[in-house]
């Protein structure tokens, strides 16, 4: 059965995102997204649970941004809409929160704009986060978030799709600059530093999709946040059963398969 795609989208090319919505579990993906990601998993296949916890991962992330008084999010390279977005978690904390969401896949846009209800106080942007002044001069952009005043910017799951040669550490600098004092970034990265064995033929298989993959070292994925201070425990890399993240409760715990967290960093960044 030919399977239909709204128009401009090629069913037949790999979308990262709609990988990353299958191994969710999610229903808005196509054969061949599939089959790439089941290749993927035949390489790795704790990549789907790595997914899940990288979801959980992001409403901790936010959950801990709440507690720091931020009522202010952009959501970068969001994806598609999932179970716990950074929405729907904000809100239980800080009703008021505003969220922009920002993606250059117009089905991702599609979808965001479908589900969102309160205009209000939350936006699905197209476009492409490699042109931060675009972005940050975007009208609906500006028109729910203040940045006199301190917005946390998320980058889960992005900034590996995004080869050296596209200078992401350029992008990423525009996008702290424009930031209050209090503001914080939050970055989750695959290392290639880890378990190369396994990452590199995954680089590989990538190459057929829309997006490469670009796993890369601690260090590089560090130097992201700049002059930003980290909050412990830093540009965490699991190295044992748990990874305690820095939140205002002492019994907050992330619990995670070793192997799996040893592949990623994440952390948060505040401006100084």
């Amino acid at each position: 059965m030919t399977e239909q795609a709204p128009s401009g989208v090629d069913p037949h090319v790999p979308n990262a995102a709609r990988m990353y919505d299958y191994f969710l579990g999610g229903k808005d993906n196509f054969r061949a997204d599939r089959e790439l990601a089941e290749r993927v998993l035949s390489v790795l296949p704790e990549t789907r649970d790595g997914t899940r916890q990288n979801r959980a991962l992001i409403g901790r992330f936010v959950e801990y941004l709440c507690r720091q008084g931020i009522t202010q999010f952009l959501d970068l390279g969001s994806g598609l809409p999932a179970q716990e977005n950074v929405h729907e978690v904000a809100h239980r904390f800080t009703p008021d929160a505003k969220v922009v969401y920002v993606d250059n896949d117009p089905v991702v846009c599609a979808h965001g704009r479908a589900m969102l209800a309160s205009p209000e106080r939350v936006a699905m942007v197209e476009g492409d986060v490699r042109r931060p002044d675009e972005i940050l001069a975007d009208p609906d952009v500006r028109g729910l978030l203040d940045f006199d005043r301190p917005v946390a910017v998320l980058m889960m799951f992005l900034l590996h799709l995004i080869p050296d040669e596209e200078r992401p550490g350029q992008f990423v600098a525009a996008y702290r600059d424009a930031l209050a004092p209090g503001s914080y970034l939050a970055i989750s990265h695959v290392g290639s530093d880890v378990l190369p064995e396994r990452i590199a033929p995954i680089v590989q298989y990538y190459r057929q999709a829309n997006s490469p993959f670009c796993p890369r070292p601690g260090r590089e994925i560090e130097a992201f946040f700049g002059d930003f201070e980290l909050i412990p425990p830093g540009l965490a890399n699991g190295r044992g059963p748990e990874v305690v993240w820095p939140f205002t409760d002492p019994d907050a715990v992330v619990f995670l398969d070793a192997e799996l967290a040893r592949l990623g960093y994440a952390g948060i960044g505040r401006k100084p």
